[in-house]
């Protein structure tokens, strides 16, 4: 059976949420992937990148801005999920726990959650929240995308080493990561990137149903 095609360029704003608790909207079926980061990692323009889109995600020139969940649809089975930023040292202590609580009820609470997509900036990778986001991830049996971001803040040798060390690094962590560099300024990583999340998005076989197949595929490749 052939894959569908994912248009990641059709994400459209749904929904915010402070928390788990007032996400009534969308319910928890479907596929989703939730975009993770530190707050200085670029994770909204990597985002915007992704979905061709220029404000899709909101970016700010001070990090630790993003202090929502917000659901994005590509269609009505599959949506992207922005998670709050996190670790920035100038958000205040109050603030930071508020949005690891928020973080920790989505990821340890949605059913419908396919993969982790985690921004690290290549100059500074596997810090020990990245770390711990992994380190979940791979206990839940979740494929985990890390993109080493601003990748063109290095030169192409130093670029390779960062990405090689840094895969080398998860290999101690052991499931499903794939590690890549990534550049919303360079436009670096984005066709790899939509690859690898377009396999997740896949429907489960067992679970396929098969008039949405048909209408998704068209009539002519159903």
């Amino acid at each position: 059976m052939p894959d569908i095609k994912i248009n990641f360029e059709a994400a459209s704003f749904l929904t915010s949420a402070p928390n788990i608790s007032h996400m009534h909207m969308p319910a928890d079926v479907g596929y989703e992937i939730a975009f993770a980061g530190r707050s200085n990692a670029g994770k909204s323009s990597a985002l915007n990148t992704i979905v061709r889109q220029n404000n899709l995600a909101r970016t700010s020139k001070t990090p630790g801005r993003t202090q929502l969940i917000n659901i994005f649809q590509l269609d009505p089975q599959r949506r992207l999920i922005d998670l709050p930023g996190y670790g920035f040292a100038k958000v205040p202590l109050e603030m930071k726990l508020k949005w690891q609580k928020s973080l920790g009820e989505y990821l340890q609470s949605r059913q419908c959650l396919r993969g982790l997509v985690i921004m690290m900036d290549i100059r500074h990778p596997l810090k020990d929240l990245d770390v711990n986001m992994i380190r979940w991830a791979v206990e839940s049996d979740l494929p985990v995308l890390g993109l080493l971001t601003k990748c063109d803040k290095l030169k192409s040798g130093a670029r390779k080493a960062a990405v090689l060390k840094a895969r080398r690094d998860c290999e101690a962590f052991g499931g499903d990561i794939t590690i890549q560099a990534f550049s919303s300024l360079k436009i670096i990583g984005k066709g790899e990137a939509i690859a690898t999340m377009s396999k997740w998005l896949q429907p489960d076989e067992e679970l396929i149903d098969h008039s949405e197949l048909t209408d998704e595929l068209g009539e002519d490749e159903a």
